[in-house]
Parts: structure tokens; C-alpha cells; sequence
């Protein structure tokens, strides 16, 4: 046995150090946290100082019995979870359930997965630093009390296994409050005016107008006046401007440009770089902070040297701006720069070539820019056209990284004077943007500018109110929209009717229904909690118990007390919170029709809780919001299910079901198409369905014993065995065709059966 034992969260973080030392230290991994507070009760003693209880995770018996021999075996133990509050929280944890000895306990951390950097550190062990450890400990506890006492009151008043979070619920009103200024939005238009000359070469040159015209009245009027008009330069002004450098990167600003750049989710940003930082690739990847080592400094000076010469390089240390920001960690860099691809997916190499890109220009030289304007004026009228060039004259760190609008917009050579061609000028009708939606990585941004979570918190915030079904992730179509174009061409005047797709987004976040009412609650009767500067002040809060300054048990007393008082108030005084409304009444049946949050999700209900005749209810479809569904769609809701007709001497029933609108017939489902709708089905389409879905079901079919209850089936991935309910993968190179019912059985008594991804669908 070896005389050292070390250890870290991660198997791959393990093998990477095992390279780096001998076999004198014995390397495990707790595979993740190893303790925490208990799922299915508070844990935390409210009575006794808010002593909170923790529990070894379920499914870790086996990683807890392994750490306790080999630290009993070990003569020094070394913990080298990540240099963080969580991983320092995690060391301090390792040290109470394996209860050891503190002259051995040794804390090592380090910032980067290198052979020099983790000598040092086990060379220089220091010892866990215990108010780390009290940060996130008042963190996990605070957010505890939150999520325990608020989540039964949004069973009581909207509806069951609802939750809400402290930091997650202020990430929800940010996008709830942003879908709410996009709605009350009103767009206003006007035209914007292009041409296109010719120059004396036969080049062409691109201008437009300065101002815009709101009227047809004004634009007819304007290009009445270029009828005949003679245009020439009138002016050509050149000015050099710089363009610096970009900071190297934080946790928040990778996210960001992964998402932009890469199009990475937030969380596979994070796993991606997890990965990287594990492998010894680049340095540690929570960090909010652009301090880049002296060493640092002198490898990436090199590199550019080395590459592009003395001229490129331009040393720089940047402040960090971040709220709190915490540990004096570095900003994330390669861990060496000769290294130029690492990773072994195209993924992992996308994101590591993005780091070392971002970190190269961060001390290169600024990027020397010309800039041209040029005044184009006439001899009818005495507005002045204007055309916008650029040229880079000295490329900089632009040479390694491009920020989005780096690309050169060149001229044509021309000089003052020149008379200039007119071949086409068009006023088109343009629209006022609503405000933006967020998306993962521009969410993360606005919590950050807020001081709301740190660099550890976004992606896990992120992710959690999507699994709640609070907020959902799509892209939209847009809609139609009409727009106004006049072209001026050879002396005539045209005006066309176009169309164009407004508001069409990807990959943006939206608020769902449930997230909405949910919302609206905790603002009626949370506010203080939700509220962004109250969440950021408790961050800061968090910050003063890792610096020593404040008492960790005073903080969570001071929040709870009034936090608990308001839970009880509201339990008494408040309403049961639905976000019904009144839709109107049915003409049939003279009964009201509301929309509510129900027991499943956003529904119709026709009738009255109360009433002595049972009411009717219907789901609402997924592209229907509680906030705009009227009556009409709701009545039709409520008019399925619906039969169509008879076929088989069997009937044809159109209706909604939990996965969409289907056509059931003799106890099977026909699922419609995506772009039909049940209103539009009637007998002759309905049998469609069923012999199309017969049809594919006869391909999906290769056997059926069923003496043995067995299927062999076609599926999305190949061919599979289904059997009592489960489903079973073929063992490379089986022949479906070829199996009888022996074969499949011991293929069944060989295999585990395959763990079913299907989701069901959000409202």
C-alpha cells in the first residue's frame, strides 16, 4: 500500500495526476459531493442555531468504505478537491465522515492539472480553510430553508410538486419580466432610405440616408426630387482608430462566447471545459477573475513572438469588474501555449482552440483601423447620403481572435468631386425591435452585471428552471408581416407590398405558463426575497463569511426569521393563485369558461369548481399561452374528444393526449401530423391514418413470438428485442432476420435492458 493517499472528486482528474506522481501515493475519487444534507427532510435544526444535518449520498456505500481503508492504510492524506468554496466545503466534508486525524489531514489545491503545479502543491499542503467551508455551507442551508418552506406553499396555492429556489426563481422573473416588456411593446416603423451609384470605373458604391422618413407622403416627395438629379462626392474623411484587445476569459464570458461563437448550452460549455481542465489542458474553469500569473504572462509573450513577431505583443493585466468576486484565482488559459489543439472530440478541440485564442489576444496588440466616410450629395435636394467603410491597416490581436464585427468593409478607390451614377435608390419600411430574449449565455451575463449567483452557480441555475418546466429553451417561427418598399429606377417611381418573418428567434429562452403564475405569486407575496438587489446583497453576505468578517450563523438567523414569519402570514392570508380568467360563456350550455393552472398544467375548465354538475376540462396545447387563448380555441379544445366516423364497424375518435393529437381507433393511436390539426380531421383522413400507421408498424415488425411474448422490431437506432415491457439492444453483428425464440431469450437472460429517454412534453 502506498504511504501517501490523495483525494480528488473526479476519475479522469485522478489519471491525470496519477501521470504526474509516483507510486508512493495511492489516488481515489469520491466521484462527485460524498455528503450532504438529507432529500427528503429539511436537515437543518431552525431551534439550535441552524446546525444543519448531513447524511452520506445514497449510492456511495462502496467510494466510502474504498477512501476509509486506503486513508487508514495511508501515513499522510492529501485532499485535492477544486480550489473553491465547493471543493473546499467537499474536503471539509471528507474530513468529517471518514473522521480523520487532523495532523494528517493535508489541503492541496491547485489552478491548473500541470506536473509542476501539483509537486508544488503537495509539497506545500496547507490546512482546510474553515471559513471557505462556512461560505458554502450558508449557502447550501439558506437555500435549503428557501426551497423547503416555500415549495408546499406553491403545492398548497397553485399546484402540486411545484419548487422554488432562491437564486433560481430571481433567474426566472428576469425572463418572465423580459417576455412581459416584449408583449407590452409596441413596434413603430419608417423607411429607410439605400442607393446604388456608379462610379467613373464602374465600381459600385453602397450609401443611405441619415434620416428616416415616417411617411409615404415624405418618402414619394424625396425621391420625386432624385428624379433627374445629378449626385457627386462631396466629401472623403478618413480617421485611424484602435481597436484593444479583449480581457482573457471568466467563467461568464467563455459561456458567452462558446454560446455565440460555438452554439454551447451554458452546461456543456461547463462540462466541456470540466473535461479540459481535468485532462491538464487549461486552468481551472469557475473563476471570475483576469489575473493571468507572471508565468502566464512570459509563455503567452513567447507564443506570440514566436508566431507573429515583437510587434504583436503587448503586455496587459486586466482589473476584474465582477461584483464579489471571489478567490484570487487566474482568468481561464491554456496550461501550456505551445499546446495548440487538445481534447479528443471535436467539441472538446472547438473549446479548447477558443481559450487559447482568446488568451493569446488578450496581450497582443491593439488593432490599427481606417476608417472612411464618404458624403454623397445632389443637385435637387439638400440631404446628403452617406457610405461607411473600414480597413484594417494593422490586424493586432485580430490576427488570433475575431470579437463578431471584425470583418473589413472596404470602398472603392474614389476621390472628392467624382460624379457619381445613380442605377437604383429604395426607401424600404423597417420596424422597431422588441427588447432581445435572453439566452443561456446572455442570461448569464445580466446575473452577473446584477451580482446575482457566482461563476459555479450560472450553469447549474440555468439548467434547473428548465427541468422545473418554469422556463423552456425554442426556437419560433415569427409571423408574417407586410412591409412597404419604393424603388426609384431609371426615373420611375414603384411601390410594392412585401413580406418578411418578424420575430422569428433560436434557441431562446421563454417563460412557460406555470413559470408565469409561479412568478407572479412569489412577486405578490416574495418580493423581498426575489428581489434582485436583496439576492445580491445576500451574495455579498456570502462573500464577507469566506472573508472572516461575518458570523455564518448570525447571517442565516437574520434572513430566516422574518423569511418564516411571512411563509406562516402567507399560508393564512393568501388566495389559492391559479392565473385563472374568465374567457367568456359558452353559447351552448350558458356556462363559464375560465383558463387556470390545473393539477397537470395550464387546462380550459367549462363550469364551476363548486357547482353540483362536474365541470369539463381540456388541456391547453403547446403553442397556446395562458395569457392569450380565447374563447373560441378553448371551445374547440373542449369539443374533443370527437368521433369522426366509423371504420371496422369501430369507431374514430379525434383527440388531444399527453404527447399530442391522435386518431384512436380498436384501442390503438394514430398520431397526426405536425401540421394538421384535429379540427381538421374527418373520416376520410382519419382512415388515412390508421392504414399509414398500420403500414409502418407491419416495416417495424421482423418477428413476433407470441408463445414467448416476444417482438423483434425496428427502431430509430436498428433493429431490438421487446419483451414484458422492456426493451433489449442486439449484441453487435446479430442478424435480426435470422433470430428464433430460443436466441432472443438468451440474448434477453445476457442483457440489461435499455433505460427509456422519452420526455414528456412541457407546458
Amino acid at each position: 500500500m502506498a504511504r501517501n493517499c490523495i483525494i480528488v472528486e473526479s476519475p479522469s482528474k485522478a489519471k491525470t495526476i496519477k501521470k504526474y506522481l509516483g507510486d508512493d501515493y495511492h489516488i481515489l475519487a469520491t466521484v462527485g459531493h460524498i455528503r450532504d444534507l438529507p432529500k427528503k427532510e429539511l436537515g437543518i435544526d431552525t431551534k439550535n442555531n441552524f446546525e444543519p444535518k448531513y447524511t452520506a449520498l445514497p449510492g456511495k456505500k462502496d467510494v466510502i468504505m474504498s477512501l476509509k481503508k486506503a486513508v487508514k492504510e495511508a501515513e499522510n492524506v492529501y485532499i485535492a478537491t477544486d480550489p473553491d468554496r465547493e471543493g473546499e466545503a467537499i474536503a471539509w466534508h471528507l474530513t468529517q465522515l471518514l473522521k480523520l486525524d487532523e495532523t494528517k489531514i493535508n489541503r492541496i489545491a491547485f489552478h491548473e492539472i500541470t506536473k509542476t503545479a501539483v509537486q508544488e502543491a503537495v509539497n506545500n499542503p496547507e490546512k482546510i480553510n474553515i471559513e471557505l467551508v462556512n461560505a458554502q455551507q450558508a449557502r447550501r442551508v439558506l437555500d435549503r430553508l428557501v426551497g423547503f418552506e416555500l415549495s408546499p406553499l406553491l403545492w398548497k396555492k397553485i399546484k402540486p410538486s411545484l419548487s422554488a429556489g432562491r437564486v433560481q426563481s430571481v433567474a426566472v422573473r428576469l425572463i418572465v419580466e423580459r417576455e412581459e416588456e416584449i408583449e407590452a411593446f409596441e413596434s413603430q416603423s419608417a423607411f429607410k432610405v439605400t442607393a446604388i451609384f456608379t462610379l467613373p470605373d464602374g465600381s459600385e458604391l453602397n450609401a443611405e440616408l441619415s434620416k428616416r422618413y415616417k411617411t409615404e407622403e415624405e418618402v414619394e416627395k424625396f425621391l420625386q426630387s432624385c428624379i433627374g438629379a445629378n449626385f457627386h462626392i462631396a466629401g472623403i474623411k478618413k480617421k485611424n482608430a484602435k481597436k484593444n484587445a479583449p480581457a482573457p476569459f471568466t467563467t461568464s464570458t467563455l459561456q458567452q462566447e462558446a454560446g455565440r461563437k460555438l452554439r454551447f448550452s451554458v452546461s456543456q460549455t461547463m462540462m466541456l471545459a470540466q473535461r479540459l481542465y481535468e485532462a491538464g489542458n487549461i486552468t481551472y474553469m469557475r473563476t471570475d477573475s483576469l489575473n493571468l500569473s507572471g508565468m502566464a504572462l512570459g509563455m503567452i509573450k513567447d507564443q506570440i513572438v514566436e508566431m507573429f513577431g515583437e510587434s504583436y505583443s503587448h503586455l496587459r493585466k486586466f482589473k476584474t469588474k465582477a461584483k464579489g468576486a471571489q478567490e484570487a484565482h487566474e482568468a481561464i488559459r491554456p496550461t501550456d501555449m505551445k499546446v495548440l489543439e487538445a481534447g479528443d472530440n471535436k467539441n472538446l478541440k472547438s473549446l479548447y482552440k477558443l481559450i487559447w485564442q482568446r488568451s493569446m489576444a488578450s496581450q497582443m496588440s491593439a488593432a490599427d483601423i481606417e476608417r472612411t466616410t464618404v458624403q454623397v450629395i445632389n443637385d435637387k435636394n439638400s440631404e446628403k447620403l452617406e457610405a461607411k467603410g473600414e480597413v484594417v491597416t494593422f490586424p493586432g490581436f485580430l490576427a488570433v481572435y475575431k470579437t463578431g464585427d471584425d470583418e473589413s468593409k472596404l470602398l472603392p478607390p474614389m476621390k472628392e468631386g467624382e460624379v457619381l451614377l445613380l442605377n437604383e435608390m429604395d426607401a424600404t419600411e423597417k420596424f422597431t425591435q422588441p427588447p432581445a430574449r435572453y439566452s443561456e449565455p446572455m442570461l448569464v451575463k445580466k446575473m452577473e452585471e446584477l451580482g446575482i449567483g457566482r461563476p459555479s452557480t450560472y450553469a447549474p441555475t440555468i439548467s434547473t428552471v428548465q427541468k422545473r418546466d418554469y422556463v423552456v429553451k425554442e426556437n419560433r417561427e415569427g409571423k408574417d408581416r407586410d412591409y412597404r418598399q419604393f424603388t426609384l429606377v431609371n426615373g420611375e417611381i414603384s411601390r410594392k407590398v412585401k413580406k418578411e418573418k418578424a420575430n422569428a428567434v433560436k434557441s431562446k429562452l421563454f417563460p412557460t405558463d406555470i413559470g408565469r403564475v409561479v412568478n407572479k405569486f412569489l412577486v405578490t407575496y416574495f418580493d423581498d426575497v426575489i428581489n434582485y438587489n436583496f439576492t445580491a446583497h445576500i451574495e455579498q453576505d456570502f462573500d464577507e463569511i469566506a472573508a472572516g468578517k461575518i458570523e455564518w450563523h448570525a447571517m442565516i438567523k437574520e434572513f430566516y426569521t422574518p423569511f418564516h414569519a411571512k411563509i406562516e402570514e402567507t399560508k393564512e392570508k393568501s388566495e389559492v393563485f391559479k392565473g385563472e380568467r374568465l374567457l367568456g360563456v359558452d353559447p351552448d350550455t350558458g356556462l363559464n369558461v375560465y383558463v387556470k393552472i390545473g393539477r397537470f398544467g395550464p387546462m380550459i375548465q367549462m363550469g364551476e369548481t363548486k357547482s353540483e354538475e362536474k365541470p369539463r376540462f381540456a388541456s391547453l396545447q403547446d403553442d397556446q399561452r395562458l395569457d392569450t387563448i380565447d374563447l373560441k380555441a378553448a371551445l374547440s379544445l373542449l369539443s374533443f374528444p370527437k368521433t369522426v366516423g366509423n371504420y371496422e364497424d369501430e369507431p374514430m375518435v379525434v383527440a388531444f393526449g399527453r404527447f399530442g393529437p391522435y386518431v384512436k381507433h380498436k384501442s390503438k393511436f394514430y398520431a397526426l401530423a405536425k401540421t394538421e390539426t384535429p379540427a381538421e380531421i374527418g373520416p376520410e383522413r382519419a382512415i388515412e391514418l390508421i392504414e399509414e400507421g398500420r403500414e409502418t408498424a407491419r416495416k417495424r415488425l421482423i418477428h413476433n413470438f407470441e408463445k414467448e411474448k416476444i417482438q423483434v422490431l425496428n427502431g430509430r437506432y436498428g433493429p431490438y428485442i421487446k419483451y414484458d415491457g422492456k426493451n433489449f439492444k442486439m449484441p453487435k453483428g446479430t442478424e435480426a432476420e435470422k433470430l428464433d425464440a430460443a436466441a432472443c431469450l438468451e440474448i434477453i437472460k445476457n442483457t440489461k435492458p435499455s433505460v427509456s429517454k422519452r420526455k414528456t412534453k412541457k407546458k
